[in-house]
C-alpha cells in the first residue's frame, strides 16, 4: 500500500514562475571571480545530491539550465544565475562530499567561508534538506555556525513527494525542535523540485528578502 502523500503524484501544471528571465551567468571558483554588480544574491546551500540544481531548473522553469547528475558532487563551483535581470540565484557547491581529494574539499571549504562572510550582496542562505533522512551532522554545524556569524538562512526540505503525511510532519517537527535546541528561529519550506510543488513559498520568501534590500 502506497503511502499517503499531499503532493501530486504528477507535476504540478497550475504553478507558472515569477522568475520569467533566467540565465546563467558565470562560475566562479572564489571570491574574487564572482559578479561585480551589487545585485542581491540567494545562494543554495547543502549535502550533495540533495537537489540544489534541480531547485534551479524548477523554479525558473528551465529543464536544463543548471545541470543535474545522479553522480554526488558534480558543481565544483559557485554558478551563478541571473534571474529577471535584478538579482542571483547561486547553485554552491555540496559539503559532506567525501570522494574529492583532501585538498579539494579544503578549497571548496575556504572558497565558501570567504563567500559567504564576505559576500555583501548575500542576502539569504538556502540550505536544501532531503526529507526523506534526518539532518546529517554537517548540517548541523553549517546551521549553527551561520548563526554565530550572523548569516540570514532557512531551510528547504526538498523531495517531499517522496514521503507520506506523517514523515513529513515528523520531519517539520524535529526540525524545529532542532532549531529550538540552537536558540534560532528561521523559516522552513518544503517542496519538490521534481513535482514543482512548493515552488511558490519559495519564491514568496525570496521575493519577501528582495523587497527588504535598501536601494544602493
Amino acid at each position: 500500500m502506497k503511502a499517503n502523500n499531499r503532493f501530486e503524484k504528477e507535476p504540478n501544471q497550475d504553478y507558472v514562475t515569477q522568475f520569467t528571465k533566467a540565465e546563467f551567468v558565470l562560475s566562479a571558483p572564489k571570491l574574487t571571480f564572482c559578479p561585480e554588480d551589487n545585485l542581491p544574491e540567494f545562494c543554495l546551500a547543502g549535502r550533495s545530491n540533495v537537489g540544489k540544481s534541480s531547485i534551479v531548473n524548477a523554479l525558473t522553469n528551465q529543464s536544463k539550465l543548471a545541470k543535474t547528475s545522479n553522480v554526488p558532487g558534480k558543481t565544483r563551483e559557485m554558478n551563478y544565475f541571473r534571474i529577471n535581470d535584478s538579482w542571483y540565484l547561486v547553485d554552491l557547491p555540496g559539503y559532506g562530499y567525501a570522494k574529492v581529494s583532501k585538498k579539494e574539499q579544503q578549497r571548496w571549504g575556504q572558497a565558501m567561508t570567504e563567500y559567504l562572510l564576505k559576500r555583501q550582496q548575500l542576502c539569504l542562505v538556502l540550505i536544501v534538506l532531503d526529507i526523506r533522512h534526518k539532518p546529517h551532522e554537517s548540517d548541523l554545524d553549517f546551521m549553527f555556525w551561520l548563526a554565530e556569524n550572523a548569516i540570514p538562512f532557512a531551510n528547504v526540505f526538498n523531495k517531499a513527494d517522496k514521503v507520506g503525511k506523517k514523515h513529513h510532519h515528523d520531519a517539520l517537527v524535529s526540525l524545529k525542535e532542532l532549531h529550538e535546541e540552537m536558540n534560532i528561529e528561521v523559516p522552513v519550506i518544503s517542496i519538490s523540485a521534481q513535482k514543482k510543488d512548493g515552488l511558490t513559498d519559495l519564491e514568496n520568501l525570496i521575493t519577501e528578502f528582495i523587497d527588504d534590500v535598501p536601494e544602493a
